[in-house]
């Protein structure tokens, strides 16, 4: 058996069906060989493509992502349709699917979360939360203002949801509202907005996450995973409470790799998605919502309080366009240039050297404490870079 849903193809989105990480939990406790979903995550509807979890509820191995797009491309695979009586019966099935995975969020992650006393914005991105995540948070008590909730197949994502916060930063505003959440289109990312109008980004949430936890003793190894992408400012934040930042490549998918190597409990990237393996081998953005309203409720902190300590560093970004790309440690200029920012950067800031993957670019990315400073760092490398390899 295959559990399917659509959350940004058009016909199928406009009815609405569930969410990403809602197909994951489904796939696990339907039993299923795997879960299949059309979604273009962030992305406008045209961008669609196909994601598919294995029968544990994670995302496939890029393999064998390999191998069905190799399928797919050489014809292998049937084009046929769906006759109408798989499409019905897809559709009967629908509402006890979204009951159940609701179910699950109320009853198991949200159990014994009393929300009467909070009022929540829920920025849907006319996306796959659009009826699930006001749902949610009513169940739980709250009052809920549900904003880019009406789906019609080719708006998702349209200057609303995660990648465009400040519609929902006014309407916290307006409202008076406790907080703000937005979602992504298949919601399996969130970000939020203080009762103030700040945004808080996935690092800030992972702080606040990494203290509630360690406070109740349940993170594990005093770890915690992000990205290369994640802020130094986590680093240091996490520092302070003897709390270690391990970084992975970028991609929800190698984070999940790393805290399942390490048995570590919490991961996560600055875009919003939070993985908490006890809960769910997937990112889910109401998982993470619900998870960040525990902690608030049990510190008696807002979420302006519990984020007052983070401290977002200075970056600054430079491409240079290159003939070649041999590693950085053969070049002796950029070891030389790369090694002396290191030394003035002392552990108050990062540098990180890469190669675009499509173009022909090195990036380098630097943040520290002053923007001036990290800009000129930059400078130094780059023109170390060009001189080695440059165009």
């Amino acid at each position: 058996m295959i559990a399917g849903a659509s959350t940004a193809g058009a016909e199928c989105h406009a009815a609405g069906v569930i969410t990403t990480p809602g197909v994951a939990f489904l796939t696990g406790a339907l039993k299923a060989d795997a879960g299949v979903v059309i979604s273009a995550s962030h992305n406008p509807y045209h961008d669609n493509g196909i994601k598919i979890f294995s029968a544990t509820g994670q995302k496939i191995d890029d393999s064998v992502e390999r191998t069905i797009e190799a399928d797919i491309f050489a014809g292998s695979i049937s084009n046929e349709p769906p006759t109408d009586e798989t499409v019905n019966s897809s559709t009967d099935q629908a509402h006890e699917l979204q009951s159940r995975y609701l179910d699950f969020l109320q009853n198991q992650i949200g159990r014994d979360l009393q929300l009467k006393s909070l009022s929540i914005v829920v920025d849907c991105a006319n996306g796959a939360s659009h009826h699930l995540a006001p749902q949610l948070f009513e169940r739980l008590g709250a009052r809920v203002i549900a904003i880019n909730a009406e789906p019609d197949g080719r708006n998702i994502n349209l200057n609303s949801g995660s990648l465009h916060i400040e519609g929902l930063q006014k309407k916290v505003i307006d409202e008076k509202a406790d907080l703000g959440v937005a979602f992504d289109g298949d919601a399996d990312r969130s970000l939020f907005v203080d009762h103030e109008g700040q945004f808080v980004d996935g690092d800030a949430t992972l702080l606040v996450l990494a203290e509630h936890l360690q406070a109740n003793g349940k993170l594990n190894h005093d770890t915690v995973v992000a990205t290369v992408m994640s802020n130094i400012g986590l680093e240091v934040a996490l520092r302070e409470k003897n709390i270690q930042l391990v970084r992975t490549d970028v991609g929800d998918k190698y984070v999940l790799e790393e805290l399942l190597r390490l048995g570590a409990s919490l991961g996560g990237e600055q875009s919003g998605h939070v993985i908490l393996p006890a809960l769910s081998l997937a990112g889910d953005g109401m998982i993470t919502a619900l998870c960040l309203i525990r902690a608030l409720n049990d510190s008696g902190k807002s979420l302006a309080e519990a984020t007052k300590r983070f401290k977002r560093y200075p970056q600054t970004l430079l491409n240079v366009r290159v003939k070649q790309k041999p590693p950085f440690g053969d070049l002796a200029s950029v070891t030389k240039a790369t090694a002396e920012v290191e030394r003035h950067l002392g552990n108050q800031g990062r540098l990180l050297l890469r190669y675009s993957g499509t173009e022909p670019l090195a990036r380098v990315m630097i943040e520290g404490q002053n923007q001036t400073e990290i800009e000129g760092y930059a400078q130094q490398i780059a023109a170390a870079i060009q001189q080695e390899i440059g165009l």
